[in-house]
Order: C-alpha cells, then sequence, then structure tokens
C-alpha cells in the first residue's frame, strides 16, 4: 500500500505538469482571434509568457511622419518642465506601446500598426504572427528601432505574407548584421511600399536587395516605391541596385539619398535609363525566351489553321476533315471550358460547306448533307447554315481563336507585358541591345557626392527616353540631384532642370519619397 501511494503523487505531478505545458502551448495555437486588436494582443502576449505587456494605444489619424510624433515628443517635454501628470507618470509616454490607427470607429478597422523604439524579440514575433493576419483592413505596417535580427526578421516576413490587405512596410533604424532585408522584396512578395532607412545598409544589403529587384530569371513584380535612403551603400552599392534596375519594370520610386555615392555609381544608374547591350547571361536568357515564345506559337498557327472553314475539293477529303475534328473534339471533353470547340468547329465546316456549294453546285449540296449528318452524331444542335444560306448564329472566329490558343500562348502574352528582354531588341556591335529602363519615374540622388562629370551622363539617358516615346513607360519625370559636390548653376544640371520642366511642369505626377524627416543616421 506504501509503494501504490508513493507512485500516485508523482503520476499526478508528473501529469500535471506536462499538462500545463500542452496546455499553454495548444492554448496561443488555438486562440481565436477576434480581430479586435486592443483585446487579441494582451491575451496572446500573456499566453507566450511575457511579463511586461505593452499596452494598445490609438493614434489620431492625422498625417505625421513614419518617425516623427511632434505630440509626443512635446507632452514628453512638457512633464520633464514640471507641467502635467504626477513625477510617477512623467515617463509613461516614452514606455513601449503598440500605436494602431483605425478606418473608422469599429475597433477591428486597423489599418495601421506601428512599433517604435522597443525591440521586437521571439515571443513578440509569435503574438504578431497570430494577430496581425486576423487585421483584415492592415495596410501599413511601422517599425522603427526595434531591434530585429535575421531570426525575427524571418518570422515577420511569414507573417506579413498572411496579410492580405498589407501593402506598406517601414522598417527603419533597425541595423541587422546579416542584411537580409532583401526577403522583404522576394519574387512572391505583394508590398507596394517599402522604407529601408538609416539600417546602415551597404554594398552587401544592396547586392541582395538588387537581385531581389530582378535577375534574368526572376523579377519583383509588385514593389512601387523604396527608400534605402541614410544608408552606407556608396559605388559599388549603386552599381548592384543599377543591374536591378536592367529587367526591372515595375519599381516607379527610388530614393538614395545620403549614400556616399559618387560618380561611377551614379553614371551606372544612369546608364541603365538609357538603351544598353545585354549580358551574357541576359543574352542567353533572351535567347531561351524567344526559342519558348516560338515553340508556344507553333502550336497556335496548326489549330488556327484547322479552325479555317473546310473548302475541300473531294467529299472524302470533307469526311476526313470532320473525323479530325471528332477525334480532337472528344479528347477535350473532359476540359469543361473547351467544351465551345464543338458547335464552333462544326459551323466552320458547315460553313466550308455552303462556300463550296456556292462555287460546286451539286458537289456543294452533298458536301452539305454529309456535314449535317456527321453533325447529328455529336450532341451538339444542328446548324441551320447550309439550309439556310449560312444564317446560323456561330460563334465569332476570334473568340474560337482564342479560346483553341493553349494556356502556354497566354504565358508568353503575360511575359511580353512583364519581360523586358521580350521587347523589340537592336542588333548593333555585336550585341543585343534593348531599350533601358523607362518604368521609373521618380530617382533620388541628392546628398551624396557626385560632381558635374555625370551629369553629361543622365542627360543622354534623358535624350534617349524623350526619343523612344512611350515604349513601355513615362521615363523619368522627378530626378532629385540637390546638395551634391557641383555647382547648382552648372550648364548640365540647369539642362536637366529644364528637361524636368517641360515632363512634369508642376512636379505633381511623381510621388516624392521623404529624405530627412526623423531619418538621420543613428
Amino acid at each position: 500500500m506504501g509503494k501504490k501511494l508513493e507512485k500516485a503523487p508523482k503520476e499526478k505531478i508528473d501529469r500535471g505538469h506536462s499538462g500545463t505545458e500542452d496546455d499553454s502551448s495548444k492554448s496561443t495555437e488555438d486562440y481565436q482571434c477576434t480581430g479586435n486588436l486592443e483585446a487579441d494582443f494582451p491575451e496572446l502576449c500573456a499566453l507566450v509568457g511575457m511579463r511586461e505587456i505593452p499596452p494598445v494605444t490609438l493614434r489620431p489619424r492625422t498625417g505625421v511622419t513614419p518617425t516623427t510624433d511632434r505630440s509626443i515628443l512635446d507632452n514628453s517635454q512638457s512633464q520633464l518642465d514640471g507641467g502635467g501628470p504626477p513625477p510617477a507618470d512623467r515617463f509613461s509616454c516614452l514606455k513601449p506601446r503598440l500605436q494602431v490607427e483605425l478606418e473608422g470607429d469599429d475597433p477591428r478597422s486597423v489599418r495601421e500598426v506601428r512599433v517604435r523604439g522597443w525591440k521586437v524579440g521571439e515571443q513578440m514575433a509569435r503574438v504578431f504572427s497570430r494577430s496581425l493576419p486576423n487585421l483584415s483592413n492592415l495596410q501599413s505596417l511601422h517599425l522603427w528601432r526595434v531591434g530585429l535580427t535575421q531570426r525575427t526578421l524571418t518570422s515577420l516576413r511569414n507573417t506579413l505574407s498572411l496579410c492580405l490587405s498589407l501593402r506598406t512596410v517601414l522598417l527603419e533604424g533597425t541595423p541587422i548584421p546579416e542584411q537580409c532585408y532583401h526577403i522583404l522584396i522576394a519574387e512572391d512578395s505583394m508590398l507596394a511600399h517599402l522604407s529601408l532607412r538609416n539600417n546602415q545598409i551597404d554594398e552587401e544589403g544592396a547586392r541582395l536587395v538588387g537581385q531581389a529587384l530582378s535577375t534574368p530569371r526572376s523579377a519583383n513584380k509588385s514593389l512601387l516605391s523604396l527608400n534605402l535612403a541614410f544608408n552606407r551603400i556608396g559605388d559599388a552599392g549603386a552599381q548592384h541596385i543599377a543591374q536591378g534596375l536592367r529587367l526591372n519594370r515595375t519599381l516607379l520610386c527610388l530614393s538614395l539619398a545620403h549614400n556616399h555615392i559618387g560618380d561611377p555609381g551614379a553614371s551606372g544608374l544612369a546608364q541603365v535609363l538609357g538603351p544598353f547591350a545585354l549580358t551574357h547571361e541576359e543574352t542567353v536568357e533572351w535567347r531561351r525566351l524567344m526559342s519558348a515564345q516560338e515553340a508556344n506559337q507553333s502550336p497556335r498557327r496548326a489549330d488556327s489553321k484547322a479552325d479555317r472553314p473546310l473548302s475541300y475539293p473531294s467529299s472524302t477529303s470533307l469526311e476526313r476533315g470532320v473525323k479530325t475534328s471528332k477525334s480532337t473534339s472528344k479528347r477535350k471533353d473532359k476540359d469543361p471550358p473547351k467544351k465551345e470547340d464543338k458547335p464552333s468547329a462544326l459551323a466552320n465546316q458547315t460553313a466550308g460547306g455552303v462556300a463550296t456549294g456556292g462555287q460546286g453546285g451539286a458537289t456543294g449540296k452533298k458536301e452539305d448533307t454529309k456535314v449535317a449528318k456527321k453533325g447529328s452524331d455529336t450532341k451538339v444542335p444542328r446548324g441551320r447554315g447550309a439550309k439556310s444560306g449560312g444564317k446560323e448564329k456561330r460563334p465569332p472566329v476570334p473568340e474560337q481563336e482564342d479560346k483553341s490558343g493553349s494556356a502556354q500562348n497566354k504565358v508568353v502574352e503575360t511575359q511580353e507585358a512583364v519581360c523586358p528582354l521580350l521587347d523589340t531588341v537592336e542588333h548593333r556591335e555585336g550585341c543585343v541591345f534593348i531599350p533601358g529602363n523607362h518604368t521609373l519615374t521618380s530617382l533620388t540622388l541628392s546628398g551624396n557626392r557626385l560632381t558635374e562629370s555625370c551629369l553629361p551622363a543622365f542627360l543622354s539617358a534623358l535624350a534617349s527616353q524623350g526619343e523612344a516615346g512611350s515604349t513601355g513607360g513615362t521615363g523619368l519625370l522627378r530626378l532629385s540631384l540637390a546638395r551634391n559636390h557641383f555647382s547648382p548653376d552648372c550648364e548640365p544640371f540647369l539642362k536637366i532642370q529644364e528637361v524636368m520642366s517641360i515632363r512634369d511642369p508642376l512636379n505633381k505626377s511623381v510621388p516624392q519619397l521623404p529624405e530627412e524627416e526623423q531619418a538621420q543616421p543613428v
């Protein structure tokens, strides 16, 4: 009896301990988020074991910059000067808190979340992974000095991919030694606006970002604006960014302000804006795409020939044509969207019989009869064109031809609209030239180390864009070169300003990225 009594408490303790761990882990994963961040956030923080839970505070819907909240700073200063709440609450405004902005009065309509000045560790990353995807209206996420690591940034990136409405992310003042910011602009990313200011990004980080923008085999197709101001990109990093702009046809606004960029880096960026020769790797990819395009078009041509009206001189060849169309239609019976191929092919054959009958007399009538008999074997309603002189209601031929084209043709058409390698090329000097990047409309290079010697390269690129017209974009509409190492009165700079004023007189068609709003280097 004594041994049994001793074992019983041990089993109860073990079961109780393991049950507590299972309950905590399961409750974290199985917690049903309501979409109300003010209620879900503290619950999830408690479930992951956080002792100090940042409060959720509403932020007024005002046009405050991402990294500046003047009202908070003014209130904290007034408290330090002696006014305001008691001394115990003087520094409450500096404590970690989650700032949210609502779309309306509904607490579940959070459209913006801001984290400022406190570290987002693995526990907080787990909380975000459960709470943020349940915010259906979340459009913007602002992170400033949040102390991310490569692991937490990867977790955050996976979380952002689940936020269907999120399009803007500002990750600023958060240097990461691995400089893995490029995972935010991967090929499958849905972000449209990304700011990476003041993150100490150097040549290596710029290389990764450039590869994320585009390579000969892949390209980002969602990012519209990228802010890399106040980093350490330099000339080599600018060359990597220019490499990423070669085959990217989505990015509209790019800021490289205050990045220690000189004439070599600026010249590389200017070269991409005008026609340039393909590298060996790009040429190989261009040939592969052209071969694939020709291979995808050949079955389309064969299908279009089979769908043309038949006008064979003998009824035997007509019967062969009908049998061929029946066999192909039977193969396509399993595909529901292509059921209309039968009536259209039958209608084309009947129309062919009418055309032959008009020219060959009795021969045409025999062909019409045989076509009608063949049509009765199928489940398609009989056409009346053979007897009424072509008054049947048949599908238009262009629509049938579009449906007869395979899915590969649609893929090729999509590639033609996106991939610049399938654009008009020019063979010159033994190289293949393509038009430059005419999609980028705003480029900011202010506060760098540019001299007057790099300005002719930009003038040449602008001239080539003007000659090319709208062959894939409007070209640069805003080029900011202020605060560099050249005189504002030099002739090349005045010519650039003149061209910019002609292209965009009011300078309002291009959204301007903020350059110096509380983004000075740490």
